[in-house]
């Protein structure tokens, strides 16, 4: 038996068939527009038909706001570009619009789709190739009408962010058969003199009004010129071969004008600020390699033969100071030691000499009593012959000899008349 699937399974799988098929998932429908329902929700509600058959449309609000430009209504000859969709709940496919423009812009879009492809396989859309945009531009040339306001919104851009830089304007039509000859002969004229960058400006317009810029002969042009280009075209919203062959897109000829021209004002401001971060940078590395190189030098000096002589030196004092004071502390000592050592002596030496003394004090009374003059003074004296020599016998002298009698106070002489010798000791 066949295998058996529920409603939603069979419409889910129509669904992903649906989706997985390249032709359907980006497809363009002509038609005429009936049964047309803005829902509260801003979605819209419509069918296409032809002579022969018809087909249920849908556009959420999302995409209406940047894909429909016009109010839709019955009747209308449109082209849709969209995918086809599944609603899953009643089984009925549907077109699902993406966006949606009147049938004479319809082939205005697929002519643009077809030289948009055409270009894109030839890579001058490719990233690569785009060049960048000046910084801080000097020159900056600009094609565009002379008379319309985009010249003077540009001017009044760079009036009020940098006064100073030269704009050159090639004066061109930007609408009409011969505008793309234009064009192509201001960009070369331009690429020539040495520019910054160059402008392609023109203010809104519908697709009839803008399609000079989808001119790929003017493509080539804007992709061979060595000056870089902004492209600033129409709204926001709209889009021509120049924005995509063009270095840089800008959404308006003023928007243009502020990625071209530099804010001269802040660029002063920020080359203050940078001068100030500059100087405090400097400052701080001059301090770091200043540190650093006392540091260095500190351990230079510390490391030099000089620095360790001295060192030595240092040490050599130190050294000289202690031993000079432990001499000291040993000489006092030695001078405490001798001191007590000399009092000891000292007290010996006097005992010693009060005890001589006493000896001497003896001895002196001995001899005292000895002496012969203290025996003079006691009535003794003492006689010698003419030659001094003692008179001790009287067997020394002679009669007649002569004799000094000495005495305590004086001498006496005398002859020896006679001599008298005592017997026993008498």
């Amino acid at each position: 038996m066949a295998n058996e699937y529920t409603v939603s399974q069979v419409n889910s799988y129509i669904g992903r068939v649906l989706k997985s098929d390249f032709l359907l998932n980006n497809i363009c429908v002509i038609g005429e527009v009936s049964n047309c329902t803005y829902h509260k929700s801003g979605h819209i509600y419509f069918t296409i038909k032809d002579e022969n058959s018809s087909l249920p449309c849908m556009m959420f609000s999302s995409k209406a706001k940047s894909g429909l430009k016009f109010r839709l209504e019955s009747g209308q000859s449109i082209i849709i570009r969209g995918s086809i969709d599944v609603y899953a709940p009643y089984g009925r496919y549907q077109l699902l619009a993406n966006s949606i423009s009147l049938d004479g812009e319809g082939r205005l879009s697929a002519e643009f789709e077809k030289l948009k492809t055409r270009l894109a396989e030839k890579g001058v859309f490719d990233p690569m190739y785009k060049k960048p945009i000046v910084t801080y531009a000097k020159k900056i040339g600009v094609v565009s009408s002379a008379t319309g306001a985009v010249i003077q919104d540009i001017r009044n851009v760079s009036f009020r962010r940098n006064p100073y830089i030269d704009i050159v304007l090639y004066p061109s039509l930007v609408q009409g058969e011969d505008a793309p000859k234009q064009l192509i002969k201001a960009i070369k004229a331009l690429d020539k003199m040495g520019l910054d960058t160059i402008i392609i400006a023109r203010g809104g317009g519908s697709m009839e009004d803008l399609w000079c810029f989808n001119d790929e002969e003017l493509a080539m042009t804007i992709f061979n010129a060595d000056t870089p280009i902004i492209s600033a075209v129409g709204h926001e919203t709209d889009f021509t071969i120049c924005d995509f062959v063009s270095d840089l897109r800008a959404p308006t000829p003023s928007a243009a004008a502020e990625l071209a021209f530099f804010d001269y004002y802040e660029f002063e401001k920020n080359l203050s600020d940078l001068k100030y971060k500059l100087r405090q940078s400097i400052n701080i590395k001059l301090s770091d390699r200043k540190s650093t190189l006392e540091l260095l030098e500190g351990k230079i000096k510390l490391l030099s033969p000089i620095s360790v002589i001295n060192n030595k030196k240092q040490m050599l004092d130190e050294y000289y100071t202690k031993i000079q004071t432990l001499l000291e502390f040993k000489l006092i000592d030695r001078k405490h030691s001798l001191e007590s050592l000399d009092n000891s002596l000292k007290n010996k030496m006097l005992a010693k000499t009060k005890d001589r003394r006493n000896q001497l004090s003896i001895l002196a009374e001995k001899v005292n009593g000895l002496s012969p003059l203290n025996r003079l003074s006691g009535g003794y004296s003492y006689v010698t012959d003419k030659n001094n020599k003692a008179i001790r016998d009287i067997n020394d002298v002679n009669i007649g000899d002569e004799l000094e009698i000495n005495l305590v106070n004086g001498k006496i002489i005398a002859g020896v008349k006679e001599k008298e010798s005592i017997k026993n000791g008498r």
